[in-house]
């Protein structure tokens, strides 16, 4: 392939993988909202992944987001940190918390599932301003392929099973 053959086809290809990646992340946003509307509904959390007129070849699931706790109001957690444990302060031209001390109580209030820090050597359970538990990972959901199941996708490409049924814009060429 020579010079203009091998800039062609990558040109072809980078066209192709842009509109493939924008219908991509449409068709999983229309997926996560089906997805969560069924979960609400009926409790459905998953669902199975036929082709046009061929076998289960996937798995899709909605998975839980998860919660972390993390400072929202660095003002009132940092004043806690010097009125409670002065030495985990580090004092520049800022008053600031030493993050190991902040990554480890954000470690186990997560835990704990609760904006409370307890002193394992007082016992005293104290309620941590300026931390809330809070979303961290967003809810989403995943596509678990069975064994032969990409396989099978890329053979109904080829053979041109996709086209009406799954990926009418990619086919139509922009056309209306």
């Amino acid at each position: 392939m020579n010079l203009k053959e091998a800039a062609a086809r990558e040109a072809a290809l980078k066209t192709l993988l842009d509109v493939v990646e924008a219908e991509y992340k449409a068709a999983r946003a229309e997926t996560r909202t089906a997805l969560e509307s069924a979960a609400e509904t009926t409790g459905v959390r998953q669902v199975a992944v036929t082709l046009p007129d061929g076998p289960d070849i996937a798995t899709v699931s909605l998975s839980s987001g998860e919660a972390a706790a993390k400072v929202v109001d660095e003002e009132a957690y940092t004043a806690w940190v010097r009125d409670h444990y002065a030495t985990e302060v580090e004092r520049r031209f800022i008053t600031a918390v030493r993050p190991a001390f902040t990554d480890r109580l954000l470690k186990q209030m997560t835990a704990a599932g609760a904006a409370e820090y307890a002193d394992p050597e007082t016992g005293v359970i104290h309620e941590v301003p300026g931390v809330a538990i809070a979303p961290a990972r967003a809810r989403t959901h995943s596509v678990r392929f069975k064994k032969d199941g990409r396989d099978q996708v890329m053979q109904a490409w080829r053979e041109g099973r996709l086209t009406a049924a799954i990926l009418p814009e990619l086919t139509a060429g922009g056309a209306e």
